[in-house]
């Protein structure tokens, strides 16, 4: 197995990258990690079940998140976002050429990765979505909207708490004490980033239909962070989207108690496919 980091340069940032690749490698999937998170979460247990499989993974850390450099939870617009993803999809390709290349993203990286297969001209093979952010399954305050539209005009760069339920992410309370303890971990979002998402996840279900792409969304009925309707209600306007139901599943689905089961459903999945 091989390991690689590495730092690109995009505009005036220093975005951080890394990248495994199994022996005798069939495929690799570009992960995109969610809000107040990073990259390297994912590397306890779900890239070694992917390494298992002979499944590459490549991702990095969002603007503001991580080891990427950025304000906290700021990112200079959604089309940037956009663009962060394609650079990284073409250093995939340049790793494993000729192999397929699948997105995977989790919340806020759903909802990046359901809008770049939407927006973008690519050979994409597949994408998995888990408990993407097409809509928040709570209704924030319209004081709260009010003043986040009010802030971006005048300074979207400024942050405030994002409201996060720490206890909401999974049912397992160790995997719940970890993400309060990981100093990579932050609690702050802009309305230039928050209020973007949440545009772009109602853009998306109004154009589930023009989906091409195979898609694999997984979320949890438990979820009480992003709306596990505004995925049913997604899947059902498409036929190329296989979805599967975790009944009781809270946000993070990789670290809930059936972490297992979506991890083999990933893969089995991806194997169908290459």
């Amino acid at each position: 197995m091989q390991h690689q980091e590495f730092f690109f340069d995009y505009k005036k940032y220093k975005l951080f990258g890394q990248y495994w690749l199994p022996k005798d490698c069939k495929a690799i999937i570009l992960l995109v990690h969610g809000m107040g998170e990073h990259s390297s979460r994912y590397a306890d247990y779900v890239i070694p079940e992917f390494l298992a499989k002979h499944i590459g993974v490549i991702t990095y850390d969002n603007f503001g998140h991580g080891k990427s450099s950025g304000k906290r939870g700021h990112c200079p617009s959604y089309n940037d976002l956009m663009e962060v993803i394609d650079i990284v999809y073409i250093k995939a390709n340049g790793i494993v050429s000729d192999l397929p290349v699948f997105l995977y993203g989790h919340s806020m990286g759903g909802n990046l990765v359901i809008n770049y297969v939407l927006r973008s001209n690519h050979k994409i093979a597949g994408a998995i979505l888990t408990s993407p952010f097409l809509r928040l399954a709570f209704q924030p305050p319209s004081w709260k909207m009010i003043m986040g539209k009010l802030f971006q005009k005048i300074a979207p760069s400024i942050t405030l708490p994002s409201g996060l339920d720490v206890q909401a992410i999974s049912r397992v309370t160790e995997e719940v004490e970890k993400y309060r303890n990981d100093p990579l971990v932050h609690d702050r979002v802009s309305p230039n980033f928050s209020l973007p998402i949440i545009e772009a996840g109602k853009w998306a279900i109004g154009m589930a239909s023009k989906l091409e792409t195979p898609v694999l969304l997984m979320h949890g009925t438990g979820d009480q962070i992003t709306d596990y309707t505004a995925s049913h209600e997604f899947a059902e306007k498409t036929d190329h989207i296989d979805f599967v139901s975790f009944d009781g599943g809270y946000h993070e689905l990789h670290i809930d108690l059936e972490k297992e089961k979506l991890v083999s459903i990933i893969t089995s999945w991806i194997q169908e496919r290459y």
